[in-house]
């Protein structure tokens, strides 16, 4: 469902590579001594690319605070990690795409929907037709409906309702209305909201057949040990929030490579005193593609021991926590990645797992076709050019309504506490798939928004009582990096992974790591020079959910304990034919050999 890209890839090395031949045959027509004026080109070339080579590979292991570093005794990446994708300037893959910039609708649109849901709505032209499209809820629909190989999106299509909009009438919304489409002549506008309020949302109490927080539902025939965190300072009390921000197919160094504005705000979040920024170096993916990576992530195992497993996100809400999903390419995870693995289909897991969803604005065929291949190269979620939608990037509607849960859930949290009560925690999940294209060129679309999201994240400070993850499920597992290079081989199973900790949960978990753990280290620096997968981010998640009583066994295999120095793949829970991180032979003999990269221990931050 990638698209014709086998096709594409034969194109861009079979043209350029023709018309390179023609020209140096021309060249060499036309000009006397070429080949002497082409040997120096080579050789001067040549020895500036070696130079540029040496530079890219030192800075490949570079992250945001330190580096990888060659410790004794820890893995690393095997074979000749030679950059050469670095060599070429940005847009060199996919020039021919067209713009990556989004062309602005040919009128602007001023819509806002009040705390009553009321719709108001001023387009530029007032000669224009207005219409409303209200897009449907996905929530509570059942996992058969979301099936994106054959209905999804035709259904969404078949519920929106279009209606007139006239301002001389109000026109208010369903209170289950997240999202609705405005449309003055040819130019639309999507706006969402937060509905219903939190003042009106009820405290989900789960089914106790499916309650995960009984013991039957962990498979267990004895409770888990559990330990709470007692004594602790009142602020250590109160549940933290957690941001999950998925990042589909991108590489440690591909962050780096194509966010460079994203890169220097995510630096400016570490604040001891207040957050501290953590960054996993051997992060490694667990499986080829989305499917075993999120499952590691939100189920805590690759193949389901139980049915309807439920993801982790109905873990929070079980707890109290409010929970939000945005989907931004028209499917549905748990339908596409356990739907299996449910019976009935009839059964929903939105309903059962989130307060909100958002997922029917991407299905608009004005970005994801409803006709011919939905994946194509051109247009849809997986496209090589940009990817737009009424004149914004698509991932710009989505951080709309991200803003708009913060703002939401924030509000609501700071009225709690200002009456001496217990906030509501919330947990918000969002996936971006700009990473997941062959070029491995249009995420460089998504750096302004992701760099101005994480400067209110930093400045609101929110990061006191929030985790924030920016994490992907693994590298780009296509284009001629990946096919050729074992760099690129390398980039697919070195997936980018940063967390933001309250420096109240750094101290706690330092302090627990001294008094309980079978190391005294800090167990996030030691983490960011171990091998790590997304089983652990799974155990983090289960820890936060649960905090302040935890269970052992989850922080004990969770980020915030060390875990073992020297860990294998099969140690690790990453397949043989995945392993792309080992430990040298000499070093598992005992000997030592010269770091790579300064090796200076990095002190506890």
């Amino acid at each position: 469902h990638h698209g014709f890209y086998n096709l594409l890839v034969f194109l861009a090395i079979f043209v350029p590579l023709n018309l390179a031949i023609a020209l140096f045959y021309v060249l060499w027509c036309k000009i006397d001594n070429f080949l002497a004026y082409f040997a120096v080109f080579l050789v001067v070339g040549g020895i500036s690319a070696c130079a540029s080579l040496v530079h890219y590979r030192r800075v490949f292991d570079q992250g945001t605070l330190g580096a990888l570093q060659y410790n004794l005794g820890e893995c690393e990446w095997t074979g000749r990690n030679i950059p050469f994708v670095d060599l070429l300037p940005a847009g060199a893959q996919n020039f021919w795409a067209g713009s990556m910039y989004c062309r602005p609708e040919s009128q602007k649109i001023k819509a806002t929907v009040d705390g009553d849901g009321v719709l108001r709505v001023a387009c530029e032209s007032e000669d224009k037709d207005v219409f409303v499209d209200i897009l449907p809820e996905t929530r509570e629909w059942p996992l058969k409906d979301k099936d994106m190989w054959h209905k999804f999106n035709h259904l969404v299509l078949k519920r929106v309702v279009r209606l007139p909009y006239s301002s001389s009438r109000p026109f208010v919304l369903n209170e289950t209305t997240q999202a609705v489409v405005v449309r003055c002549g040819s130019s639309s506008a999507i706006v969402t909201r937060v509905s219903p309020p939190l003042a009106k949302l009820p405290v989900y109490v789960p089914p106790s057949d499916s309650d995960t927080r009984s013991s039957d539902s962990s498979n267990s025939t004895q409770k888990p040990a559990r330990f709470i965190a007692s004594g602790a300072p009142q602020l250590q009390l109160q549940r933290p929030n957690a941001i999950y921000l998925m990042l589909d197919a991108v590489s440690h160094r591909q962050f780096y490579r194509r966010l460079p504005k994203s890169a220097q705000v995510l630096k400016t979040i570490h604040r001891p005193g207040s957050q501290r920024l953590f960054e996993l170096y051997r992060y490694h993916s667990v499986g080829f593609s989305t499917d075993n990576n999120t499952k590691a992530a939100y189920l805590g195992e690759i193949y389901p021991t139980r049915p309807n497993p439920l993801p982790i996100w109905a873990y929070y809400r079980d707890r109290g926590y409010i929970t939000a999903r945005i989907e931004t390419g028209c499917e549905d995870w748990a339908k596409e990645y356990t739907g299996k693995s449910f019976d009935p289909l009839d059964y929903s897991v939105g309903n059962r797992s989130l307060d909100y969803e958002l997922s029917s604005p991407f299905c608009m065929p004005e970005f994801y076709p409803n006709v011919g291949n939905a994946f194509g190269n051109f247009k849809g979620p997986y496209a090589m050019a940009a990817r737009c939608l009424y004149g914004r990037y698509v991932h710009d509607w989505a951080f709309d309504y991200l803003y708009q849960l913060r703002s939401e859930f924030r509000e609501n949290r700071a009225k709690q506490l200002a009456s001496q009560k217990d906030p509501r925690p919330y947990m918000i999940t969002t996936t971006f798939l700009e990473g997941h294209e062959g070029t491995g060129e249009v995420l460089r679309t998504l750096d302004n928004s992701l760099a101005t999201f994480l400067e209110s994240m930093r400045d609101s400070g929110e990061l006191n009582d929030t985790v924030l993850i920016v994490a992907a499920d693994h590298g780009l597992h296509m284009g001629l990096n990946f096919a050729f290079l074992q760099n690129g081989r390398i980039e697919h199973q070195n997936p980018f992974f940063a967390m933001s900790v309250p420096e109240w949960l750094h101290e706690f978990s330092e302090k627990y790591q001294a008094e309980k753990g079978s190391e005294r280290v800090s167990p996030f620096v030691a983490n960011e020079q171990r091998l790590m997968t997304a089983f652990e981010t799974h155990h983090t998640f289960r820890v936060l959910a649960d905090w302040p009583e935890f269970e052992t066994d989850s922080w004990r295999r969770s980020l915030f304990a060390a875990q073992k120095a020297g860990r294998t793949c099969e140690e690790a829970g990453i397949g043989a034919g995945f392993c792309m991180c080992k430990i040298p032979d000499a070093w598992q003999q005992g000997y030592s050999r010269p770091a790579r990269l300064d090796t200076k221990k990095i002190k506890s931050r």
